[in-house]
C-alpha cells in the first residue's frame, strides 16, 4: 500500500512516498480502507522534529484521524463493523496511509450526511475545543480570545464560545479576509497575531484558548482579566519561554489560572459522546467545517508547505 513516512525531520520535503504491508489488525482492532486523511498541526510538529525527544525516530508514519470504511477485524471485534463508513483515531501514526488500523475504541459510525472529509476535520479538533471551554469553566456573558483562530481547533472553538453565550469571542488571526470569515463563524472582534486590533480590541478576557503558545504566550497572560483562565492545546508556534510562569507569580493577586489540555486525558467514553454529538450536529448543519483543500496523499509534501507557511485556513485533507 502507499504511505507517507518521515524520511528526515525538518522541512516538509523530508516527507517520502513508500510502499508498505498492508496492516494486519491486532484483537481489539480494525482495517480501514481510508477515504479522508486529516493534516493536523501535530503532523507538522513531529515531522519537524521537535517532539523527537518523545520517541518520534525519522521513519515513522504520520497521521492521526482517518476517515474510510472497514474492511477487517482483529480477533475480539464484532464482524458488523465490516463495510461500515467510520471515523477513526490511529493514535499519532499511521494515517498517512491507502490502509490504517484503529482500536475499535476509538472509531465511530459517521452519521449519513457527513463526509470523510468533513469527519477529519471535526473528530480531533472538535473535542480538543469542546474540552478546553469545559475546563476554562466558561459561563455565559464571559469574554473569550481564541490565539490561532484559523485552524480546525480554533474554528471549532469558536462557534462552540458563540453558542455558549459567551459575551464577546475575539480572535487572533493574520488578515481581514480571514478575520471575516472567522465572524461568520461567531467571532465579534479580530485582532492581529500579535493581539493588536485598534478600536476593536477588548481591554481583557475571562478566557483565552491558545492553539500557538510560542514567544508571545507570556503577552497574552497579561490579557487576562482578574480570575481569568488560560487553557494552551496546542504549540504549532513553538514552546512559551521557560520563564512565563513568571508573568502568573507577577500578576498573583488577579488569581490568573495557567492549564494545558490534551484530550488524552479524558475518558474514552466521553471524547466518543462529544464526537458523536458533534458529528450529528455538522450533519444537521448546525456546526461548521471547514476544509481548505483537499490533495492526493503523494502530495503531503504540498500539504505541510501550507501549515508551514500559515496559509491554511480550517484543515487540508489528503485522500488515496
Amino acid at each position: 500500500m502507499k504511505a507517507v513516512v518521515i524520511r528526515k525531520f525538518g522541512d516538509p520535503e523530508g516527507l517520502e512516498v513508500v510502499d508498505l504491508p498492508v496492516p494486519v489488525p491486532a484483537p481489539g482492532h480494525v482495517r480501514i480502507t481510508t477515504e479522508a486523511i486529516g493534516v493536523g498541526g501535530v503532523d507538522a510538529v513531529i515531522r519537524r522534529g521537535t517532539l523527537a525527544a518523545y520517541g518520534f525516530q525519522e521513519g515513522h508514519l504520520l497521521g492521526s484521524e482517518v476517515a474510510g470504511r472497514v474492511t477487517a477485524v482483529g480477533e475480539g471485534v464484532d464482524a458488523s463493523w465490516t463495510g461500515q463508513r467510520v471515523w477513526a483515531f490511529t493514535g499519532l501514526s499511521g494515517g498517512y496511509a491507502e490502509q490504517a488500523v484503529a482500536s475499535v475504541e476509538d472509531v465511530l459510525p459517521l452519521p449519513d450526511g457527513l463526509s470523510g472529509a468533513d469527519a477529519v476535520t471535526l473528530g480531533g479538533s472538535g473535542v480538543v475545543a469542546h474540552f478546553a471551554l469545559d475546563r476554562a469553566r466558561l459561563a455565559p456573558g464571559e469574554t473569550v480570545l481564541v490565539r490561532g483562530a484559523a485552524g480546525s481547533i480554533g474554528i471549532t472553538a469558536v462557534q462552540l464560545a458563540a453558542r455558549a453565550g459567551a459575551g464577546a469571542v475575539a480572535v487572533t488571526t493574520s488578515s481581514a479576509e480571514r478575520g471575516d470569515r472567522l465572524r461568520a463563524l461567531g467571532a465579534t472582534h479580530v485582532l492581529d497575531r500579535s493581539g493588536e486590533g485598534g478600536r476593536d480590541a477588548l481591554p481583557g478576557f475571562d478566557v483565552v484558548v491558545d492553539v500557538v503558545s510560542g514567544a508571545q504566550l507570556p503577552d497574552f497572560i497579561d490579557r487576562l482579566n482578574a480570575n481569568g483562565r488560560y487553557v494552551a492545546v496546542g504549540v504549532v508556534g513553538g514552546q512559551p519561554p521557560a520563564d512565563f510562569g513568571g508573568r502568573l507569580m507577577d500578576a498573583f493577586r488577579r488569581s490568573l489560572s495557567f492549564a494545558t489540555f490534551s484530550s488524552d486525558t479524558v475518558p474514552g467514553s466521553e471524547r466518543q459522546a462529544v464526537r458523536s454529538s458533534q458529528f450529528a450536529a455538522a450533519a444537521r448543519g448546525d456546526l461548521r467545517t471547514v476544509v481548505h483543500e483537499i490533495l492526493p496523499l503523494d502530495k503531503a509534501v504540498l500539504a505541510h508547505h501550507a501549515m508551514d507557511a500559515g496559509t491554511v485556513f480550517g484543515r487540508v485533507v489528503l485522500t488515496p
